[in-house]
């Protein structure tokens, strides 16, 4: 295989917008997004040399440049709070609840049947970003791409359709590729995705190992199930780059917190079952059943994922959760930093993680943390949490009620050792990995 020589990010770069692009149809980010978007910016701001492209239409093409910076100026306006929120009421609901009050319950949304989702893509009805003003602002069909010599460098940092070998195909061997690989939890952990997700990624992964120049990981747990991966692909020598993703702060008016009228917990992420939300709502259901009124809250924010038929059953249907338990569905980041405001701690119970980005976000805001002792938390956070296993429910009753404790001897002594992390930063980030 013939690899180009001389250094990375040497030349055009051919930033893989795909992701993005097809993004705009939703209200808020997941943390993968939140990185595709950091790149891109980086990559604007900083002046490179860049010459983007996307997966559209069956075949890699070019994209605008000038086009995909108009769409990114809007996409992020619009995930910070200055678009349609998916649920309207959300911040009315929320403001209800912590001030004591019974609001109604949340409803997912309907997903469409296959034939409703193309539709809702070609006519710009999905609750974001309207495809068709994405086609005006320039992506509508474009050149395919055609390597040149000097080729530069790929660099895809979303996952987004590495399983096709007709990707690397279009690339050809003139141009470097460089790859972000976020985790390998399909893989590893099968059973907490969709069926067909572990060869899906396997595909993704197999790809990596057979025609990446480098990849870029977000945590040495990471690195080290790639390259073990990546070994057994016979690739031992696959250069890989360990950069902890950037922390992004509020701006401090955008985090004041609600009145709350008692003391509340929250928890972030896409509700699956590696998050074990399972474990918080039966620990919510015993606190609602022996404290009654003078239960804490828990504020479940994200979006539902997959596998969760026990969660949602609780989440919809349990009489006890019903006054300490608000769903809020996905949020915007203005509402998201608010609710962390004002939060006794962010609960983070997951089984297996990549990274854990609500963990640093948490901890660089001043929010303390009560999160499962497993290696991604601990790399990302350090001593400062509270860690727990993420199966000793009586360990994790104890820690909520002492820190929902007003004083909180546990709470305090987590605030002082906070005092001394040091959140990782996108610029250090990108100074890295060389960008």
């Amino acid at each position: 295989m013939s690899r180009p020589s001389g250094p990375l990010f040497d030349g055009p770069i051919h930033f893989d917008a795909s992701r993005l692009i097809a993004r705009g149809v939703r209200s808020s980010p997941t943390g993968i997004d939140r990185v595709d978007l950091a790149y891109a910016r980086h990559l604007l701001e900083a002046g490179a040399d860049l010459r983007p492209v996307a997966w559209l239409g069956g075949a890699l093409r070019t994209v605008d440049p000038a086009a995909l910076a108009a769409y990114l100026q809007r996409l992020a306006r619009h995930w910070a709070g200055g678009g349609a929120a998916a649920d309207p009421g959300v911040e009315a609901r929320v403001a209800g609840f912590l001030d004591g009050e019974t609001v109604a319950r949340y409803r997912p949304p309907t997903p469409p049947s296959p034939f409703g989702r193309l539709v809702r893509q070609a006519i710009g009805t999905a609750g974001g970003l309207a495809d068709r003003t994405l086609t005006r602002d320039g992506f509508k069909p474009r050149p395919k791409f055609q390597p040149a010599a000097p080729g530069g460098t790929y660099l895809n940092v979303s996952h987004h359709h590495l399983e096709k070998p007709a990707l690397f195909a279009a690339l050809g061997p003139a141009v470097a590729k460089v790859v972000f690989v976020h985790d390998l939890i399909p893989i590893d952990h099968p059973e907490y995705c969709r069926p067909g997700d572990d060869a899906k990624h396997r595909a993704r992964m197999r790809n990596v190992a057979a025609h990446a120049d480098r990849v870029l990981v977000n945590s040495a747990f990471t690195a080290e199930r790639l390259q073990a991966f990546a070994a057994a692909c016979g690739r031992a020598d696959l250069p890989v780059s360990v950069a902890p993703l950037g922390v992004d702060r509020p701006p401090p008016a955008d985090a004041a917190p609600f009145p709350a009228a008692r003391p509340y917990f929250v928890t972030v992420g896409t509700i699956e079952a590696r998050k074990n939300h399972l474990l918080l709502l039966n620990i919510w259901r015993r606190l609602a059943e022996t404290l009654g009124a003078a239960a804490p809250c828990l504020v479940v924010i994200g979006r539902r994922g997959w596998e969760i038929e026990a969660v949602a059953d609780m989440l919809e249907r349990s009489p006890p959760l019903e006054d300490c338990v608000l769903e809020t569905g996905p949020v915007d980041d203005r509402l998201l930093a608010r609710l962390m405001a004002g939060a006794r701690a962010l609960l983070m119970p997951s089984f297996t993680e990549g990274f854990g980005l609500p963990v640093a976000e948490a901890l660089a805001a001043g929010v303390p943390v009560i999160a499962s002792d497993i290696p991604a938390h601990r790399e990302i956070a350090g001593t400062v949490p509270e860690f727990l296993d993420p199966l000793d429910g009586p360990g994790w009753i104890r820690a909520v009620l002492d820190y929902a404790a007003d004083p909180s001897d546990r709470r305090t002594a987590q605030k002082t050792r906070m005092a001394g992390y040091r959140a990782p930063d996108w610029p250090g980030h990108f100074a890295r990995i060389g960008l």
